[in-house]
């Protein structure tokens, strides 16, 4: 299992580097992928993948990301009557949301009874907390500097993760959540915050010369709210473990040999993107 694990996150780094890198359409299309596979996932784990109002998370999460790459490209270099003859610019991502709601509550009341308000909650949660949680890795990497800070995304995610498995291991003794998940400790924990804390200030100061926005002060401070993010990371982690927990399951799936599935492996990433990303906009 352990060389299982292992072979697998060295294939899934060299599968970020691959993607991540060059950013643009083709990190855009990766992580709508990825989210439609991880939000079929969380469905399933509700045994609500077949429900035809699951199409409705399905269908927003191809509308979200295609408007998330209309609304950040809005063709400025295109001449100003190409530019007036363009229709579609984006819409606000409330609009999406309402339009999605709308949607559910359709299925809900034409078929009804045929799914209770906790299953419309459900689906409707989904794309939220997958899709678009997830769609700020695209979003921090065409931020600013966003080819160098996207990866304090996963140094704060993954480092915590690490850095909290081999503290715990050393030193653990107290648990923090033992029902969720009974091998994390509160030693590990703090492990995890600061390996955070000290991977994104080591990678900063390795790249600080092509930060050109960013000194001392902006990467000091950003690496100290890292551990926030880092916090959050585990909260993310756990809130997984509980829905695993609440439906009767180990794994999300089976795509990520040693892992599980989408959801498994990027549970705490989830979580920490959209913190990472404002922490980065607020700062840089």
């Amino acid at each position: 299992m352990f060389w299982t694990r292992l072979l697998s996150g060295v294939v899934l780094v060299i599968l970020a580097l691959l993607l991540i890198i060059p950013g643009g359409i083709v990190l855009l299309i990766s992580t709508c992928v990825i989210s439609l596979i991880g939000l079929f996932e969380y469905y399933r784990a509700l045994d609500l993948q077949k429900k035809p109002a699951a199409w409705a998370g399905y269908l927003f999460t191809a509308v979200y990301y295609l408007n998330l790459y209309f609304s950040r490209n809005a063709l400025f270099s295109m001449p100003k009557k190409a530019v007036s003859l363009y229709i579609w610019k984006g819409v606000p991502f409330e609009m999406l949301i309402v339009i999605m709601l709308i949607a559910l509550l359709f299925f809900y009341v034409l078929s009804y009874p045929k799914y209770d308000i906790k299953q419309i909650t459900e689906l409707f949660f989904g794309p939220v907390y997958v899709s678009v949680m997830l769609s700020y890795i695209y979003q921090a990497r065409m931020y600013t500097h966003g080819k160098y800070l996207v990866w304090l995304i996963f140094l704060t995610a993954w480092g915590c993760d690490t850095c909290a498995y081999c503290a715990g291991r050393l030193f653990g003794k107290h648990k923090m959540s033992p029902v969720l998940s009974p091998k994390k400790t509160v030693e590990g924990a703090i492990g995890g915050v600061a390996g955070a804390f000290l991977l994104n200030l080591i990678y900063m100061m390795i790249f600080r010369g092509r930060l050109t926005s960013m000194g001392m002060t902006e990467i000091v401070i950003l690496s100290l709210l890292s551990m926030i993010g880092a916090l959050i990371s585990m909260v993310g982690d756990l809130a997984a473990s509980a829905i695993k927990r609440n439906v009767g399951i180990k794994d999300y799936g089976k795509l990520i040999p040693g892992h599980g599935g989408i959801l498994d492996r990027f549970d705490s990433i989830l979580i920490t993107a959209p913190v990472i990303y404002y922490l980065v906009t607020i700062i840089v």
